[in-house]
């Protein structure tokens, strides 16, 4: 395992208004880099906004302001977002900041010189809502609409320079065949397969029908199309671009690319040649996630199924963030098929699993030992194999899980082990044993090993419930700060007179439904 972690967020357009998607990718890098820190991995953590192109400039002239007043105001916004949902991100790029323009300009300076740029004329379709040219096979498949707003496709000429993306096929080809795994999940890879199938065509890198970007070196009637202007943020925050962040190099290449599958083919086949023509190494993963959609059906502010900033704080005020990201995080569209936002399925979910399970096992278990011993931590006078081989089992399950960014899967293990704790009281029934005097020793070893188990449990859950588990670990008497991942996890951390205090971790909630 590499000492490094690196993960990254696409950067959000400052056009839009924060909404569930951007708080779904940006939870998901944020579990993923709380649990490689857990695990003493050096983490860098990377979001922010893309705010350069025409909506941008459109935008800022409505509103009677300059662009770059407009991409403050914005970008401030989705800033307030990262700390209303705890994100820990380490850094926040803005393309409109000195540091990424200067070196925006270099590298294209270095695709120049390396002759995989050249001037050209464009003519054909384009999709005026995502900034982005359509081959005719493109446009044609998606019945000359937007694949993602369903608006119409508009035919547009324009002097631009290329990027020669049709050169880099053969060694797309064999990246592809030697890395299964950049893409994922399969499905998306699939896409990109088929897509390179029908060949690659040249990619403008730069407009002239605004000025709201960085200009061309060399050529300032053109100004860098946004979207290569956007993919350079993954190099520029850490310095590549002209060695200026040294301590940060390190980080590169990063381990996953997490996006949305909307923007898939920018990061899978034209960053990918970018990169090649700079001669940087490659990201190691791009994982394209799908949609949310809303209680059935797509989300639409004219229905009034739009999951937007105010809903989610809705429900975070109702059930608390654990919450909401344990729903996201289990429930969201985190493979190759979209996910329904329901009511009553977060509410089913956040009863099923936090409280009947989370909440109740922990609390039963610091109940018991509250009444039984006084809330210190029985000896474990029985001992045995059983419970310290399957924590450690299911402990580097959850590592294995975590490494592959299998989020789904890392949390069914963790909150598996409580499950298993439920169970183990439901058979021997301490509370029943401990009123024979002669059953003293038999309970206090249910108990420990129980109270061990579910601190065990805490850790590989912390990630995905980062307020309370760290609460609870309190109330076991076992923060543990500081101490290595592999002491942390391995059995017996809880000693014998450890004073412990009953916890209530979620409370129940009887009324499901939109919050307010």
């Amino acid at each position: 395992m590499s000492a490094t972690a690196s993960i990254t967020t696409p950067i959000y357009y400052v056009n839009d208004r924060p909404h569930i998607g951007h708080v779904f990718t940006t939870t998901l890098c944020d579990t993923w880099a709380r649990a490689m820190r857990m695990r003493g991995r050096d983490t860098f953590f990377l979001t922010g906004t893309d705010e350069h192109g025409v909506k941008v400039e459109k935008s800022a002239t409505a509103n009677g302001v300059s662009p770059q007043a407009w991409a403050d105001r914005n970008a401030a916004e989705f800033e307030a977002v990262l700390r209303l949902f705890q994100q820990t991100n380490d850094d926040f790029i803005r393309t409109t900041q000195p540091r990424h323009e200067r070196q925006v300009q270099a590298l294209v300076e270095r695709l120049k010189a390396a002759g995989v740029l050249y001037k050209g004329a464009f003519e054909g379709w384009y999709d005026e809502g995502e900034e982005n040219y359509l081959t005719e096979t493109r446009a044609k498949e998606c019945e000359y609409k937007s694949p993602v707003s369903g608006r119409p496709l508009v035919r547009a000429k324009e002097e631009n320079w290329y990027f020669r993306l049709s050169a880099f096929a053969p060694k797309l080809e064999a990246m592809f065949a030697a890395n299964p795994d950049f893409v994922r999940p399969a499905a998306r890879r699939n896409e990109v397969l088929g897509r390179l199938r029908e060949g690659l065509q040249d990619v403008p890198m730069t407009r002239t029908n605004f000025s709201w970007g960085i200009p061309m070196p060399g050529d300032p009637g053109h100004v860098i199309y946004v979207w290569i202007d956007a993919l350079f943020n993954y190099v520029t925050a850490l310095g590549l671009g002209d060695g200026s962040v040294k301590e940060r190099v390190k980080y590169w290449p990063a381990d996953y690319h997490v996006i949305g599958k909307e923007i898939l083919w920018f990061h899978a086949v034209i960053w990918p040649a970018m990169l090649m023509a700079l001669e940087l190494p490659l990201p190691k993963c791009v994982y394209a996630h799908s949609f949310w959609i809303s209680e059935g059906q797509k989300m639409s502010k004219s229905l009034g199924n739009f999951i937007d900033l105010a809903a989610l704080e809705g429900y975070m005020g109702k059930y608390g963030l654990d919450a909401l990201r344990w729903f996201m995080l289990t429930r969201g569209p985190l493979e190759s098929t979209d996910a329904d936002f329901r009511a009553l399925a977060f509410h089913e979910t956040y009863v099923a699993d936090l409280v009947n399970t989370v909440g109740n096992c922990s609390s039963r278990v610091t109940a018991m030992i509250g009444k039984t011993f006084d809330g210190a931590m029985p000896a474990d006078a029985r001992g045995g194999d059983a419970w310290p081989a399957m924590c450690d089992s299911v402990v580097k399950q959850w590592e294995g899980h975590m490494d592959r960014f299998e989020l789904g899967p890392a949390a069914a293990a963790a909150i598996g082990l409580l499950r298993e704790v439920d169970g183990f009281i439901n058979r021997t029934e301490p509370f029943k044993l401990a009123k024979d005097p002669a059953k003293r020793d038999e309970v206090a070893s249910i108990l420990a090993q129980c109270a061990e188990t579910v601190r065990i449990a805490s850790l590989l859950l912390e990630p995905f419930l980062p307020q309370r588990m760290a609460d609870l670990q309190v109330a076991l008497g076992a923060p543990m700060a500081g101490e290595p991942w592999a002491r942390k996890v391995v059995w017996g951390g809880l000693k014998a007179g450890t004073k412990m205090a009953k916890v209530a971790l979620y409370p129940r909630i009887e009324t499901p439904g939109t919050p307010a």
